[in-house]
């Protein structure tokens, strides 16, 4: 009887998928807490992949030589932002602080009666002690930049040692696919296949997305003379790695400093800098990047990131919108495509 039954459960592939999909994310829920290290690594190990794979289109160098260069010029860019270009950002961030802070201290701003509305406001309410639980806030997540740090070392090396041998890693793998329980590793297969071809294309698209609205930001800002280019730069840089809502956030910000810099004009300016980034998004970089694969209405977007963010946290702002996508995927709504990482089989 109970071999029948488990013909018979082998026998139903979308039963037999379906419960394989909730083993899965069973075994994410009791790894929640490496979870950045998980994410992180397949970042690194997919854009390392991706850039091989580009490079060996044009010039025939062996994979595990090109993956070496790669790394070892990933860690001299770590190294020189330590060492020389950290303390110069700290440095401007505080600056940054300390020109906003001396901007409302300025006496001249009584005479204006919507920072007298403002001030009255915050008197008489409950901000300050908010603003007191923020920075605590804000001093835990600085006591916390030490553990993130070797999580991304770690997760660097994982992918180094991934990438730097694919070939064999991809040949050891597919031995999985053949073995004696092969039902359920070519399952999860189906699903890991799924999960690339989503979130795969949806970081890639997102990382560069993020670059382009980086340089444009920082030129504008620039010939707008702003202060503290570096600093607005990666800002502007991480909260565009958050889909859609990310330029909306960085205009909070951008039009305070902007403000303090030059009034109202710069406010002005700053937010129409903001409505043709966003449009140029919206309308450009997303159809372009993404293929019109995995776009989806706007509101669907705001949904999915404040569902992320409940759920996961920060990284739900970043992964959200993929691992939405991923599931529409499975569920026949929405096919992204049959990207794939591509396997570098000669060396």
């Amino acid at each position: 009887m109970l071999v029948s039954l488990w013909k018979k459960f082998l026998a139903n592939v979308e039963l037999r998928r379906f419960v394989v999909l909730i083993g899965i994310i069973l075994v994410l829920f009791l790894a929640r807490h490496m979870m950045s290290i998980i994410l992180l690594t397949f970042i690194f190990t997919f854009l390392v992949l991706q850039l091989v794979s580009f490079v060996r289109r044009w010039v025939k160098l062996p994979a595990p030589l090109i993956v070496m260069v790669v790394y070892a010029l990933t860690i001299y860019l770590l190294y020189s932002a330590v060492t020389k270009y950290l303390p110069v950002i700290a440095d401007q961030t505080v600056k940054m602080v300390e020109s906003v802070y001396q901007f409302y201290q300025n006496p001249d701003y009584e005479t204006n009666e919507v920072f007298k509305w403002l001030n009255s406001y915050i008197k008489t309410s409950d901000i300050m002690n908010q603003f007191k639980g923020g920075v605590a806030v804000a001093l835990n997540y600085l006591g916390s930049i030490g553990m993130m740090g070797v999580t991304f070392f770690f997760s660097l090396i994982l992918s180094f040692f991934f990438t730097v041998e694919s070939h064999h890693m991809f040949q050891f793998s597919r031995l999985f696919l053949t073995s004696r329980y092969a039902w359920l590793f070519q399952d999860i297969y189906f699903f890991a296949k799924k999960f690339v071809n989503t979130f795969g294309v949806v970081i890639e698209a997102q990382v560069f997305i993020a670059i382009t609205n980086t340089v444009l930001t920082t030129i504008f800002l620039g010939i707008m003379k702003m202060p503290q280019l570096p600093t607005l730069a990666i800002m502007v840089f991480l909260l565009s790695m958050i889909p859609v809502a990310g330029v909306i956030i960085s205009c909070v910000p951008l039009a305070l400093i902007g403000y303090s810099v030059g009034g109202i004009q710069y406010v002005a300016y700053i937010l129409i800098l903001i409505v043709i980034i966003h449009a140029l998004e919206a309308y450009v970089l997303n159809p372009q990047f993404m293929a019109s694969r995995t776009k989806l209405p706007i509101f669907y977007t705001f949904v999915v990131l404040l569902v992320g963010e409940r759920l996961f946290g920060t990284w739900g702002l970043i992964v959200g919108i993929p691992v939405f996508t991923f599931f529409l995927d499975i569920l026949g709504v929405k096919s992204i495509g049959n990207r794939k990482v591509k396997q570098t089989e000669k060396h």
